[in-house]
């Protein structure tokens, strides 16, 4: 049977998050100096990513919750004991900076518009007040008829529960759907495995990942869609 929907990732697959939380990060350090234990911007950047991804795995697993996870990655960042209000605030002051750096990838919208015969949703592992907010700001949330996210859903990616949520919620059948996103195990392998159609978004060509169908932007994927399997995958749209 065709595919009949495509289901999105939003962070770093239709929105540029990594650069937008990089820019507001270097806007705070710029406005507020290098926190101790830093030698240059860059140093304390790559950090900052770092620390959010060790906080946000926590929050995935169930060991914290959102709120408290983002306090962490700041007491981390700062290397402060700080109070949560304080915690908070800084948190805050970084969402300002973050928020005016709010941008689609450029291939979003001239494909959306191409794959305009698909049904199409959203699933991601943040939360839905946030994504909702995020979508509608950048103008695409229309877009998208089935948002869920894993707050909400109490489970998430790569968990096949995730995504067969998904699916019930366009009423589609797992082998009906295909799931695009940046990250191989997490977005591609995980839908693969509840029965999706799973397609890496890999915008930095890292590579090595033959068992996976593999694009490195968003014009490959109509023709992948279709049945086109000049990207280095087997066929699978049968």
């Amino acid at each position: 049977m065709p595919i009949r929907a495509v289901l999105w990732d939003i962070d770093d697959t239709l929105f540029d998050y990594s650069g937008a939380d990089r820019q507001a990060m270097a806007r705070l350090l710029e406005l507020e100096g290098l926190p101790g234990g830093y030698a240059t911007p860059d140093e304390a950047l790559d950090d900052w990513r770092t620390i959010a991804g060790h906080h946000w795995a926590r929050f995935s697993a169930g060991e914290t919750d959102y709120v408290g996870h983002r306090r962490d990655r700041v007491r981390q960042f700062l290397a402060l004991d700080l109070a949560d209000a304080e915690a908070d605030a800084w948190f805050r002051r970084h969402t300002v900076h973050y928020e005016a750096a709010w941008s689609l990838f450029p291939d979003v919208v001239p494909v959306l518009d191409l794959l305009g015969g698909y049904r199409h949703g959203a699933l991601s592992n943040a939360g839905a007040v946030e994504q909702h907010r995020k979508l509608t700001a950048l103008g695409v949330r229309h877009r998208f008829e089935a948002l869920l996210c894993a707050v909400e859903l109490g489970v998430s990616k790569p968990d096949p529960a995730a995504f067969h949520a998904a699916c019930e919620a366009l009423a589609l059948d797992p082998h009906e759907v295909a799931y695009v996103g940046d990250e191989p195990d997490t977005d591609a392998a995980g839908a693969v495995a509840a029965g999706l159609t799973g397609i890496w978004l890999d915008r930095g060509e890292r590579g090595g990942r033959a068992d996976l169908v593999r694009i490195t932007g968003l014009h490959q994927l109509p023709a992948v869609l279709s049945g086109d399997t000049r990207f280095g995958a087997p066929d699978t749209f049968g």
